[in-house]
């Protein structure tokens, strides 16, 4: 719903009724995941699903939608029978919930839409199937809740995990019995989470990390760029930007909050800087720490990180030097080579060239 929420958000405004279509579960090589939305006015038709597979399919079952005022959950797949039926010529297979929305039916979506400029994590609930009241749907903050699913331990049940997969950034389906029971499946309950983006810190105010800062923005970071030296950090030179801090690294880093989310990219190649915030950076739970310079300043980073105390166990957590091995040159280059590792990392890709495999494209979803 990210994708589509400032379009859905003046539709609600003005009081009419759209169709709000959502991938709810995917199988094999689906090519948009769950949480990818689509939404139908009319003619008009904001967002995707599965990026132009089953498109038409979707569009006139949300026009169908919104005329019956029904919610469906509807399957679409690759059909051995007719290539040409509505389905993924990718061979996937998409859940697909399509609802009519409005400000009757979802009238916690200014809410929502709030937390979410905000920074505000929020998940929203809604019953896919079962005996609950399907369409159903409940908005979860990590100190509130709003809605109801339909039962008060269905609802607390569901608080309970949408909580903790705010706290992971997940999104899914959840089953459960009629009344929350934990140990049944008959009732499914899609659990859209809405966590704020993840942060890349960007520490050395340098041209790489100027490129690096533009492709965590496109990528959806929330991007920090810090270096203790206020006539390089600056504003102007790094635009995309979401924040610029003067600050020595290592002081600014023992300073926030760090997370599994947060990718920590050291480019300044400086053991004055580099070292100290290293230091800091292997022991904090960050998913990714990572240092420019060549393996020879990666060598003696090593001693001298030895010689702070850091065990064997934290040096290797370290992607030094940073990035896989395009053949990167040019600033550019090398930012890109930097989020290939990022996304490798995330999603538990070889690395190596799709046309050399066999298989499925896509994995299973984040590595532990």
């Amino acid at each position: 719903m990210r994708d589509v929420l400032s379009q859905i958000v003046r539709w609600w405004e003005s009081g009419r009724t759209f169709g709000l279509a959502t991938v709810v579960d995917t199988f094999r090589s689906a090519p948009r995941p769950p949480g990818a939305s689509m939404a139908v006015l009319g003619e008009e038709a904001e967002g995707s699903v599965s990026g132009g597979c089953v498109e038409g399919a979707v569009y006139e079952l949300a026009r169908e939608v919104v005329a019956t005022g029904t919610p469906v959950l509807q399957r679409y797949g690759v059909s051995d029978d007719d290539a040409f039926s509505a389905g993924l010529t990718c061979g996937g297979i998409i859940d697909v919930f399509v609802e009519p929305v409005s400000r009757e039916t979802f009238p916690e979506l200014g809410a929502v839409a709030a937390s979410m400029r905000e920074r505000e994590p929020v998940a929203v609930a809604t019953v896919l199937a079962g005996p609950g009241a399907v369409g159903a749907r409940r908005v979860v903050w990590p100190d509130r809740s709003a809605g109801s699913l339909g039962v008060a331990r269905l609802d607390e049940a569901v608080d309970d995990d949408a909580r903790g997969m705010l706290a992971q950034g997940l999104t899914g389906v959840r089953r459960y019995g009629s009344h929350g029971e934990r140990r049944l499946d008959e009732l499914s309950v899609f659990v859209h989470s809405f966590a704020p983006p993840p942060r890349m810190l960007v520490f050395g105010a340098i041209d790489f990390a100027a490129a690096v800062a533009r492709i965590g923005k496109f990528l959806g970071y929330h991007v920090v760029v810090c270096d203790a030296r206020p006539v390089f950090a600056t504003a102007k030179r790094f635009p995309e930007a979401d924040e610029v801090i003067v600050k020595w690294p290592h002081d600014y880093l023992t300073s926030i909050t760090v997370d599994e989310r947060t990718a920590i990219c050291v480019l300044t190649h400086d053991p004055r800087f580099d070292v100290p915030l290293l230091e800091v950076a292997l022991r904090t739970p960050a998913g990714y720490v990572g240092a420019m310079g060549s393996r020879r300043t990666h060598e003696d980073r090593l001693v001298r990180l030895r010689e702070a105390g850091l065990e064997e166990a934290e040096l290797k957590r370290l992607r030094s030097p940073i990035g896989l091995d395009l053949g990167a040159r040019t600033p550019e280059e090398t930012a890109v080579s930097i989020v290939a590792e990022l996304i490798q990392l995330r999603w538990g890709g070889s690395g190596q060239p799709l046309t050399d495999g066999s298989g499925r494209i896509h994995g299973d979803g984040p590595q532990a």
